[in-house]
Order: C-alpha cells, then sequence, then structure tokens
C-alpha cells in the first residue's frame, strides 16, 4: 500500500505529539522530524525509528504533507516554503501573526491546489462535535480559558495563545459577523497580555463573554451556552457535556405562580428540576482529538475533500483576535493617560 510520506516541522511540547498519532495512522510514513534544537529532533526521531534534520528545508522533496508546530513568529516563513512545493500543510493555531499573511498563504494554497489547514484542535473535541449535530441557536456564550504560564508561547500574549481558540468555536458555532466588542488586557509575567476579556456582540444578536489567562494556578477549559429552551454546560477537559432543556410548561404564567401560597412555592424547586427541566449528558464519541485532526487532515489530502477548519476559518480568527489585540491596546494607553492626568 502506498502511504502518504509526511513530516513534523517543531517537535517540542505538541509537535512531539503530532510525531507520535502519524506513527499510529497505517496510511502515513514518518519521514522525518525537524528541530533547530538538535538534541530534540534526534530523541524525537529515534523514540519513532524515523529521520532527523535541523533545516526543514532539507525535508522539502521528501514528503508530501507536513505539520508545522513552530513558534507562532516562524508560522508563515515555513509554510509558505511547503506550500509553493506542493506540500499540504497542517499549520497549528494561530495560523500567521497577521491577516496579510494569513491571505497570502491562502491564496498560495488554491494556486497549488494544496491542502491548508488550520490547528484549531477543540474543532475535534467530541463535546463541540456533539453540540454542532444539536443545531443550538445560542443567545449568549461565556468560556473560560485557564493555565499557568509555560514559556512555551512568549513570543504572543494570551489572545493569539489561548483565548483564539474559543474565537475560533464561536465564530463556527454562531456563524455570524461581528457586530462590536469591548476587551481589556492586562500584561503579569510576559511582555504581552496575560490575562485578558473580551464581550463580543454578533450581528444575530448572539453576545459572547470570553476570559483567558495563562498566569492561572490551575488549567480550566470550560464553555456555557445559553438558549431560549436550552442551557449546555461543556468541559473540554473532562470530554464532558451537560444539557439543560426544558419543558414548554416551564414558565411564571403557566406554573401560576401568583397564586401559589408559600409552601407551595417551597416545593418548586423539586418539582422545576424533576419534571419540567431536564438534564442529561450529551453522548458524543471517546476519542483523541489531536489523533481525530490529523486524521482529517490526511483523508482532506488522500480523498481531495476540504477541511474541517480551513485557512479561511484561521484567517476568520486571527482577524477577530487582532481587532481584540487593538482594542485591548487602546484601552491601556487610556487607562495611562488617565494616570497620568491623576497625578498631575
Amino acid at each position: 500500500m502506498h502511504r502518504l510520506k509526511v513530516a513534523v516541522i517543531g517537535v517540542g511540547h505538541l509537535g512531539k505529539e503530532h510525531a507520535r498519532v502519524y506513527t499510529e495512522l497505517p496510511e502515513v510514513e514518518l519521514v522525518g522530524v525537524v528541530d533547530i534544537q538538535r538534541k530534540q529532533a534526534e530523541k524525537i526521531a529515534q523514540q519513532y525509528n524515523t529521520q532527523c534534520f535541523s533545516n526543514y528545508k532539507d525535508i522539502i522533496g521528501k514528503v508530501a504533507a507536513v505539520s508545522i508546530a513552530v513558534p507562532t513568529k516562524s508560522h508563515y516563513a515555513i509554510a509558505k516554503d511547503f506550500l509553493q512545493h506542493g506540500v499540504h500543510v497542517m499549520l497549528e493555531k494561530p495560523m500567521t501573526g497577521t491577516v496579510s499573511e494569513a491571505r497570502e498563504l491562502i491564496g498560495i494554497s488554491k494556486a497549488r491546489g494544496v491542502v491548508l489547514q488550520v490547528g484549531y484542535i477543540e474543532r475535534f473535541n467530541p463535546a463541540i462535535a456533539a453540540i454542532k449535530k444539536l443545531s443550538i441557536k445560542p443567545r449568549f456564550i461565556e468560556c473560560h480559558r485557564l493555565s499557568p504560564f509555560t514559556f512555551r508561547s512568549a513570543d504572543i500574549g494570551v489572545v493569539l495563545d489561548l483565548m483564539i481558540h474559543d474565537i475560533d468555536i464561536i465564530l463556527h458555532i454562531t456563524g455570524s459577523q461581528v457586530k462590536k466588542f469591548d476587551a481589556v488586557g492586562v500584561n503579569v509575567i510576559s511582555d504581552k497580555e496575560d490575562i485578558a476579556n473580551v464581550r463580543i456582540q454578533f450581528q444575530n444578536g448572539c453576545v459572547a463573554n470570553i476570559t483567558a489567562s495563562r498566569v492561572s494556578l490551575t488549567s480550566m477549559r470550560k464553555m456555557r451556552l445559553f438558549s431560549e429552551d436550552s442551557y449546555i454546560s461543556i468541559d473540554y477537559q473532562k470530554k464532558d457535556a451537560l444539557i439543560y432543556k426544558k419543558s414548554p410548561k416551564l414558565t411564571l404564567k403557566a406554573l401560576n405562580i401568583s397564586e401559589m401560597d408559600v409552601s407551595t412555592i417551597a416545593d418548586l424547586k423539586s418539582y422545576v428540576f424533576g419534571d419540567l427541566l431536564k438534564i442529561e449528558h450529551i453522548k458524543m464519541d471517546d476519542c483523541e482529538p489531536l489523533k481525530k485532526e490529523l486524521e482529517s487532515f490526511v483523508d482532506c489530502i488522500l480523498e481531495h475533500k476540504e477541511p474541517v477548519v480551513s485557512g479561511e476559518d484561521g484567517l476568520k480568527a486571527i482577524q477577530v483576535a487582532n481587532d481584540i489585540l487593538c482594542e485591548i491596546e487602546k484601552n491601556l494607553k487610556l487607562a495611562h493617560n488617565t494616570v497620568m492626568e491623576d497625578k498631575i
């Protein structure tokens, strides 16, 4: 059987997992791993019985596809080289540092007829896949993505590092354009924002409140969605989701609250959560999101399909993220000027 020849560019914390997964896919041959840290490349190559390289250019011509998991500042240049050589690219998030770079990569991939997939792994989380099947139309979304500082993404702030996952998911779920937003952020350890909050209002009326922090003591990746007839709670880490559905009878008018005596109202809580409000676990497949993501990438190449997370999806997330960063910078300057005026 002819196997797809692939390589992983950057085998640090995330890239080494890409290498592992590729060795588990029967239709794939992991030709090599690349890392500027020679010892790391040698270690991962030995672990997965493949070749190691220090310069990504040495792998061009030897593979049909690559995963790129290097620091964001190098995404554009490396991805551009491979795309121009007709190599399919799985590019980790954020796609690029700028909107213009993202647009150029999309243009090259289309001109060369190769797959450009962006690594928003939460799209392949079984919780999100299950939610999407329910066709929920959320009116309010709340996200918390918190983690300790890892020092792995010091070249970008928390918006491009963590929040962009939720930006992509929310754009995917709402399917609506951003109408307006307000954002704040502060730097704590790095010279970029380490904590940020944004409130986004969409054209369809949905409102999203997103908080991201990389200076938290514990990790958290949760989302809550509120629609007219249901409430969904998602825990990405646990791959768990609950849905609360109400009966058409669950209204104050239908319950005749005004005519109830005190003792009846006191008993209403158990009644509501028993007969009128149904709580259930959302059924989902137990899978590894990264494996699903790379299986999908390989399938797109072999079957000539469009990727689940396209370059255009990556571009949309970067556009929103960059607007948020501009708003954060504007508010920081405003706060600074206010402090200076108070000192005068």
